[in-house]
């Protein structure tokens, strides 16, 4: 029997009220629907990293503290990413920064996407300067995105996200290109990681 690919979604914004819950949430509903990979959430508000507190390098994965190697164990499991992101004063929120910095090698050779929203960029600027930093990292951003403009006219009263066409077939195109780009990838990653 196949398995599918891992796809792990995490929520960046951890701000109270944050749009970025429900906007995630339609997206895991919509990756699920795609059938694509096993879909997985780390929302980031729950996984209540302190800023970073790890005393060694990330990349000798010497991990002190356990909240580390639980997150560094959730990447790990993950074959591709997603980062569903707000965009703050034209850039990407701590939270998604911190995130990533507590680990190197789990990140590596993994697909990423992206689901931005905002105002009139629609995150797009935030995505921009992430890419910068995940591609250091040796993930492969996709060029297919979704992004969200002016996002809260999306937001209904009982707070769930209606999507227009455009945003549903952007996630239709981001999902089956990082299926693609996954599989590509996939050798280039360790055994014991593929195995995980």
């Amino acid at each position: 029997m196949v398995t599918k690919p891992t796809l792990t979604v995490i929520i960046g914004s951890t701000r109270p009220g944050r749009a970025g819950l429900p906007i995630a949430e339609w997206f895991v509903e919509r990756a699920r629907r795609h059938g694509g990979f096993a879909v997985e959430v780390a929302d980031l508000a729950e996984v209540n990293l302190p800023l970073l507190d790890e005393p060694n390098h990330p990349r000798l994965g010497n991990y002190l503290h356990k909240h580390t190697r639980d997150w560094s164990a959730r990447i790990e499991r993950a074959d591709a990413v997603v980062f569903v992101t707000p965009e703050y004063n034209s850039g990407y929120p701590a939270s998604v920064k911190n995130a990533i910095d507590y680990l190197h090698d789990e990140w590596k050779y993994k697909p990423v996407g992206f689901v931005s929203y905002g105002g009139v960029a629609a995150g797009t600027r935030a995505v921009q300067q992430l890419k910068q930093v995940v591609t250091t990292l040796k993930m492969t951003p996709v060029v297919e995105a979704v992004s969200i403009p002016f996002h809260t006219q999306f937001i209904d009263e009982d707070g769930r996200l209606q999507a227009n066409e455009v945003m549903e077939q952007s996630v239709d195109a981001m999902l089956d290109e990082l299926l693609r780009v996954e599989a590509a990838l996939q050798t280039l990653r360790p055994v014991e990681a593929r195995a995980a």
